[in-house]
């Protein structure tokens, strides 16, 4: 597959969680899983808005389509698994709270494609990430490791790709304020704070360290594609949206990683 081509086919497996394809439910999740797939339930919040604003900007809209389908069964998947890791009263209030924020969500990005449902979009992605957020630090304060706090900060990575790419997709729809621009921007920012703490953490193993060495590599190309030097409107889409999903299946890989270091 070429580079310039979405990455889908290989992401139905890398997302699902390492070594594994999309299946049903398990049960009795661990403690390093809840915490990793919480996180990736924060980056499918954006990463459906960015397939949303790609078919309502026009461009690939085929392949966005595949990945909103994708992203929303992985999604329910996913909070059906966090049900099954549920330590306490305040877990569950989490994934209360979640499950409320989802069907809202999920009702926004079935609406006909309108300016004002692009706007509902975006403010439901907002209210999903933020309560996914939240779960996933009570899942993290359960840990009470610093391989905990490494799992939430690299999975927040794979959030922080899917947020700067939709900001960016959203200001080609011409629905969204220039605030999105700071939005962006603050990603990045955390983003480099991030990656710059993951690469001197103590824990990392070789394997770390190498998948790490990958995750520089491919920052530099989402980097680039964002930078918003490339005229063609179109080509610049596409670009946002390819290295986008490169860099999420390196971090995925990394997050994955450092779940293997949480015990319980």
């Amino acid at each position: 597959m070429q580079r310039r081509h979405f990455l889908l086919l290989s992401l139905g497996a890398v997302l699902a969680g390492p070594g594994k394809a999309l299946e049903s439910a398990q049960p009795g999740i661990s403690l390093g899983a809840a915490i990793n797939k919480a996180g990736r339930q924060r980056m499918l919040s954006q990463r459906l808005a960015k397939a949303y604003a790609m078919q309502v900007v026009g461009v690939m809209p085929d392949k966005a389509g595949a990945l909103l389908d994708q992203s929303r069964r992985l999604f329910e998947l996913q909070l059906g698994e966090l049900k099954s890791q549920v330590p306490n009263a305040a877990v569950q209030g989490g994934l209360d709270e979640l499950d409320r924020a989802w069907i809202a969500y999920r009702q926004a990005l079935q609406a006909p494609r309108t300016a004002a449902s692009t706007r509902l979009v975006l403010v439901e992605s907002e209210q999903t990430l933020r309560a996914a957020h939240a779960l996933t630090g009570l899942y993290e304060k359960q840990a009470a490791s610093s391989a905990g706090r490494l799992v939430n900060l690299s999975g927040r990575q794979r959030m922080l790709s899917q947020r700067m790419a939709k900001c960016f997709m959203f200001q080609q729809s011409g629905v969204a304020g220039d605030s999105l621009r700071q939005e962006m921007d603050a990603a990045r920012r955390d983003f480099v704070a991030a990656l710059s703490e993951l690469n001197a953490a103590p824990e990392n193993t070789a394997e770390i360290r190498t998948e790490l060495g990958l995750a520089n590599m491919q920052w530099l190309f989402f980097e680039q594609a964002m930078n918003g030097r490339e005229p063609n409107r179109e080509i610049a889409v596409r670009n946002v949206a390819t290295t986008s999903e490169r860099i999420l299946e390196v971090m995925d890989n990394l997050t994955g990683h450092y779940e293997k270091l949480v015990r319980g």
